[in-house]
């Protein structure tokens, strides 16, 4: 394993769920910023594409396959990503999934485990391994920036598990931000809303509203995404953005109205 760099110039950062959409624009960003990444997500082939697309050489990128809810397979991820580059400067979770739209007394406990384990369980899995790393390296310290959602704060109809998640993720984003504290780790949550993605396609189509009807609802340009992480993640330790709302600005949210 690589000794941690002392290195003020090299800048690591580790994306989960990096192989599409929020992900691999924060990527982008990122890699034009100057930082070496480490791209994780289920599907190899789509973290290559990602890798391909960006022109990265070998040397400043590592891609691994990842279940996040996997307690072993976060391990290997971070032991991989040590032994690459020495040190890690900034973990952004942003691994998700979501249970069909259906009445919450019809999803079932698989359904809601999947969720838990991939939103919420895989970022504190995550946290954990990128606290170990944070805190013993030189310089110390680095930066964890969660992927939450306007879900954190206002459900959609029928996503309990989801919007659950969502509002678990809040509180350990508080609690990461406190506990770490003293190891000079800053903790922060991005919530977005109606990034344009593969994911989001069926908004331009309508989805369902709060009141039965549904509506196409406005989405913005994912890049956007890409910029606001890059921007918190570009403070100095000693300045902590804790929640930051980036959104499409006419799509529905106080109230989903």
């Amino acid at each position: 394993m690589h000794e941690p760099s002392s290195d003020p110039l090299l800048r690591v950062a580790l994306i989960t769920g990096a192989g599409s959409g929020i992900g691999r624009a924060v990527a982008a960003a990122l890699f034009g910023a100057g930082y070496r990444l480490v791209l994780a997500g289920r599907r190899r082939e789509r973290l290559e594409q990602v890798v391909a697309d960006l022109g990265a050489r070998a040397q400043d990128v590592l891609v691994q396959a990842c279940d996040v809810g996997d307690p072993q397979s976060v391990r290997g991820l971070f032991a991989s990503a040590l032994d690459k580059f020495g040190r890690l400067d900034l973990l952004f979770n942003n691994a998700g999934t979501a249970a069909p739209a259906l009445p919450m007394e019809d999803i079932s406990y698989e359904q809601w485990m999947a969720v838990v384990n991939t939103n919420l369980s895989g970022v504190f899995l995550c946290t954990q391994e990128a606290i170990r790393i944070m805190k013993g390296q030189r310089p110390r310290g680095g930066r964890i920036i969660n992927n939450g959602s306007i879900s954190a704060y206002t459900p959609r109809p029928l996503s309990a598990p989801y919007t659950a998640t969502k509002h678990a993720i809040a509180g350990l984003t508080k609690s990461t931000a406190l506990d770490c504290r003293g190891y000079d780790i800053a903790c922060g949550q991005i919530d977005i809303g109606n990034a344009a993605t593969d994911m989001t396609q069926v908004m331009a189509q309508g989805v369902l509203q709060a009141d039965g009807s549904r509506r196409p609802e406005p989405r913005m340009d994912v890049a956007h995404v890409g910029q606001a992480v890059l921007d918190m993640a570009s403070l100095p330790l000693d300045t902590n953005v804790l929640f930051m709302t980036i959104m499409a600005s006419k799509m529905p949210y106080v109230g989903r109205g």
